[in-house]
């Protein structure tokens, strides 16, 4: 790339190891002119080694363009003009650091990905997928009487036929009505022999009642309690999920599930949690989302940044097992999300287990079935 004479000729290095022979270049330059006999040497040594700061900028923005491209084209982006498209960019770089940053940090026990989410900015994130205003979790006062048996070391519901493919809630802060339906369906199917997929539109449409307040947010427990007192609630397939909120529309008369009776877990308790999922069924349970929860992959999420108190949950799901990494020490919960089956690990998640993190046992509720025919 140049020569001891003080030219430089330039041709910017694309792989790690054109990178590594610029910096290698360098300190023999700097080896070569030893003492800095001349000005010249001292100028093309300084010169060298800006370069080489240049080129890891220029190596990062490449990686950055590279995975900026092959996003567009997955999700068929479009924008409505350039100086958008320069916004969408600068918010996915920012978003792409964040995710290298935690993959290359060899204490995560979790890896990130470029998902969906990648030009979407944190706090529009907030805005349209999570709760948006301070839940009052009622899970504070347990009403469940633990089995008092030994817990088993691994549980996952998913294996065995009770749960609806996984949904996606698109932009509406609707999770908590996935999270009662989902908690629900596997009820009927487990308790009932009932295979059903519910709807969260009627939730989201007629729950207001009961301190819920459709894309704005609310609580499984507040939503068990509408299906309670409300006769019931309808199947997926005549009240459709579309996403926003519209004027109540239900009959009576579709229904077809029916709660008898709330179960709350003890605040905080993960063993009363831990025992419900194994004994009884999944739970509805609800934490708080940071900003790169969004990007998961795979691993044992853990976070340092998030809360663990029953006001700062922003989102409901559900808790569908229970199990041991021995790779990284730590116990973990299975979760269902309800951002799609394409993100994370097919729609779900593993959380560390033991700590309560990021309060994901601050608001745990189920129902009891009720056969209605």
């Amino acid at each position: 790339m140049g020569s001891l004479d003080g030219r430089i000729s330039v041709l910017a290095p694309t792989s790690p190891r054109q990178i590594y022979s610029t910096v290698r270049g360098c300190a023999q330059w700097r080896v070569a002119g030893r003492g800095f006999k001349s000005f010249r040497m001292k100028a093309s040594v300084l010169v060298c080694l800006a370069f080489a700061a240049i080129v890891f900028v220029a190596a990062a923005s490449d990686d950055t363009s590279v995975a900026w491209k092959s996003f567009v084209e997955k999700y068929g982006r479009t924008y409505a003009s350039q100086e958008e498209s320069d916004r969408r960019y600068a918010i996915f770089s920012k978003n792409f650091e964040m995710i290298n940053a935690v993959n290359n940090d060899p204490s995560k026990t979790y890896t990130l990905e470029v998902n969906n989410f990648a030009d979407i900015s944190w706090e529009e994130f907030q805005e349209t997928h999570l709760l948006r205003a301070p839940q009052d979790c009622s899970a504070t006062r347990g009403s469940y009487q633990a089995s008092g048996k030994a817990l088993p070391e691994h549980v996952d519901w998913r294996t065995k036929g009770v749960l609806q493919p996984v949904k996606n809630q698109g932009n509406c802060g609707s999770c908590w009505t996935f999270s009662t339906t989902g908690t629900l369906e596997a009820i009927l199917a487990i308790h009932l022999g009932e295979h059903v997929s519910l709807s969260e539109q009627q939730l989201v449409d007629c729950a207001q009642d009961f301190d819920n307040n459709g894309c704005n947010g609310g609580l499984p427990s507040h939503a068990f309690e509408y299906i309670h007192y409300r006769q019931g609630l309808e199947s997926e397939k005549t009240y459709p999920y579309v996403g926003k909120d519209m004027t109540c529309n239900r009959d009576a008369l579709k229904s077809v599930a029916f709660v008898r009776e709330i179960k709350n877990i003890t605040r905080g308790d993960e063993n009363e949690l831990a025992d419900a999922v194994a004994y009884e069924n999944p739970v509805a349970v609800a934490f708080e989302v940071v900003d790169d929860f969004r990007f998961y992959k795979g691993g044992v999420y853990s976070s340092k940044t998030c809360r663990h108190s029953p006001d700062t949950v922003n989102h409901a799901v559900v808790a569908v097992g229970f199990g041991s990494n021995s790779t990284v020490h730590e116990d973990y919960w299975i979760i269902r999300n309800s951002w799609g089956a394409d993100w994370g690990m097919d729609g779900y998640f593993e959380m560390e287990r033991g700590v309560n993190m990021c309060g994901v046992a601050e608001c745990s509720s189920w129902a009891v079935p009720e056969r209605r025919k």
